[in-house]
């Protein structure tokens, strides 16, 4: 009893001086990160968990259904995609071709009404709406300076900044995007309550627009200067310039810092599959929408150009865009992609007028600068099942 008794006065005093050690190093996001993820049984964020979050609404307007198309859901989807799709947790697979969907499949209690986290295809999202703000003049082209938006960048080397930089992914900001450490900017910024603040802290450190490095407060501060730009809140503007426009079957939520805070722009817009693949659609029409211009057709179509870049091992970017992924032959087809950390995607595939989304809670890590290995299962999957068809 006694020995139990100085187990339990240790394990309180251990208790209090890692609560202080906590308290005083800034790091609370710890008590909502440990809550959780391990005390759930989980290392890592769930695709299903934006309740825990403040979120704002991104209100649908009048609904675009997608049409099905006569051969709706005749054809299965071939065995060895179907097995590796079924391994990393798929919950939802959509094809859809010509404008109308040909297949649409879900599992793990997925459905077409379900709510998701996206991750970094948020990533993607915002970059549209920077193309919307230049439609509206509101943004004069992605070579304005960031300081023209936010003060924080007006001097010193953080002056050489530009919108440009921020969508490409070269800002040479020291952001330290490790998805391990739990001290790292991605948890801080994914479970702390003040995105701005962290944000703000990091500084330019190389020259900007040279080398290609995956950074999530990139798109944090295309969100910021978003908000200046247009005087609105991130999700009310992609309400208004996007998921009304495009005629989204249900309402979409962004998750944020704090009650009323900020969006958390880089990774966390929740939807379903059929209304992620109107971004696609988007692109896949030079940034039109039934006719009308979203997004100025130069924008869109230099969204899904390789940028003029070195990666970090000294090659020549050919897989990045303005916040896009690019295959530039796969099968003799062109592909570009948005793609978030857990297996979120939207395909385009121009030749074949065809969209592809995959939603689930696993994927298969990539390797340096390759490209995620599953995403051969869902091109494969489509292509075989419709390509040319």
């Amino acid at each position: 009893m006694k020995r139990f008794k100085k187990f339990l006065k240790w394990f309180a005093i251990v208790l209090v001086v890692l609560n202080l050690l906590i308290i005083v190093t800034g790091n609370t996001h710890l008590y909502k990160g440990i809550w959780n993820t391990y005390l759930k049984g989980r290392s890592g964020p769930s695709v299903e968990e934006y309740a825990i979050f403040n979120n704002r609404v991104v209100k649908a307007g009048t609904p675009q259904e997608w049409p099905r198309a006569a051969d709706f859901n005749k054809k299965s989807i071939p065995a060895k995609p179907l097995a590796d799709m079924t391994a990393i947790e798929t919950g939802a697979f959509l094809v859809i071709k010509n404008d109308s969907i040909r297949f649409e499949q879900y599992w793990n209690g997925f459905a077409d009404s379900s709510h998701t986290n996206s991750f970094s295809v948020a990533k993607t999202i915002v970059s549209v709406l920077v193309g919307c703000a230049i439609r509206e003049g509101k943004i004069q082209s992605i070579d304005q300076p960031v300081g023209d938006f936010l003060p924080e960048f007006k001097t010193g080397e953080n002056a050489k900044l530009k919108i440009r930089h921020l969508l490409t992914m070269s800002s040479g900001i020291d952001f330290d995007e490790d998805y391990v450490s739990p001290f790292a900017y991605p948890a801080k910024a994914y479970y702390g309550g003040d995105l701005r603040k962290l944000t703000m802290k990091y500084k330019v450190t190389e020259e900007p627009g040279k080398t290609f490095r995956y950074l999530s407060g990139n798109t944090q501060l295309l969100s910021f200067i978003l908000q200046k730009a247009t005087g609105k809140k991130l999700g009310d503007y992609a309400a208004e310039q996007l998921w009304q426009p495009l005629g989204a079957e249900r309402p979409a939520y962004w998750s944020l810092d704090h009650a009323e805070g900020e969006e958390k722009a880089y990774c966390c817009f929740n939807s379903n599959a059929r209304d992620f693949a109107r971004i696609g659609k988007l692109y896949l029409d030079s940034g039109r929408w039934n006719g009308k211009q979203i997004v100025p057709e130069e924008y869109a179509l230099q969204s899904i150009q390789a940028a003029d870049l070195l990666t970090v091992s000294g090659q020549k970017n050919a897989t990045y865009g303005l916040a896009w992924w690019l295959i530039n032959d796969y099968k003799g087809h062109r592909v570009f992609y948005a793609r978030g950390i857990l297996g979120q995607y939207i395909f385009a595939i121009p030749d074949e007028d065809m969209l592809i989304v995959r939603l689930g809670r696993k994927r298969v890590k990539q390797e340096g600068d390759d490209h995620p290995t599953d995403i051969w299962y869902y091109l494969d999957a489509a292509l075989e099942m419709y390509a040319g068809k």
